[in-house]
């Protein structure tokens, strides 16, 4: 690795980090809490239940990679797809601000959780547009990722754009089948898995030189 790669790869071991650490947060606090459904139960609930402040933590956490990363994007990049990258990250470290609600306060919330859930809504929003918009950036700066980088980006929109206006129109957390029990919790972990895995891999290209021949576009 030469000198320039190497400086690029640790300015990202910092916000790369920062994902391991709210991946594993959110996985503590799964464990941790077996009185909850992972079916049903969305994570943002945990917070009130034991080391329940591992949700913000986690939040933060990647919220700052998140915010990290879009200013690593700069200038070459497209800009709408650095702003919406940066509403990923905003919404995301205002819901860790933000607790939800305890379980079951669906019909009435707080202002903390209208403030939450309208804040992680608009995240998960952003996030798929911001991979759709720089995907082609990314792929220029390190074509071998194109795969990996197509899979993540597919997977989060069509997980986004196709569960959860679903479960918002329905009026709240439900997206059930039949007499099946809700899912939402479900698609909510399947969608952060899938939006971290994507910050991660951004991260790393961003962390290496351009790859000989190949011009930095959106």
């Amino acid at each position: 690795m030469t000198a320039t790669n190497t400086a690029l790869a640790a300015g990202v071991r910092t916000p790369l980090a920062l994902i391991g650490i709210g991946a594993l947060a959110m996985a503590a606090v799964e464990t941790l809490n077996p009185q909850y459904e992972l079916v049903s139960e969305t994570l943002s609930r945990y917070v009130h239940g034991t080391a329940g402040w591992l949700v913000p933590a986690a939040l933060l956490a990647v919220g700052t990679a998140s915010a990290i990363l879009a200013v690593r994007l700069g200038a070459g990049t497209r800009r709408a797809g650095r702003a919406a990258l940066a509403v990923w990250a905003a919404g995301i470290l205002v819901a860790g601000f933000f607790p939800a609600d305890p379980p079951g306060n669906w019909s009435r919330p707080s202002l903390s959780e209208l403030v939450h859930g309208n804040a992680a809504f608009l995240a998960f929003a952003a996030l798929p547009t911001a991979a759709m918009l720089l995907r082609g950036t990314l792929v220029a700066r390190r074509p071998r990722v194109r795969t990996a980088l197509n899979t993540l980006t597919v997977a989060t929109a069509t997980v986004v754009l196709a569960v959860f206006p679903t479960d918002v129109m329905s009026g709240g957390p439900s997206l059930r089948l039949g007499g099946a029990p809700t899912l939402v919790a479900l698609a909510e972990r399947l969608v952060l898995a899938v939006d971290f895995g994507w910050i991660a891999l951004a991260l790393v290209v961003t962390g290496t030189s351009p790859e000989r021949g190949q011009n930095r576009r959106g």
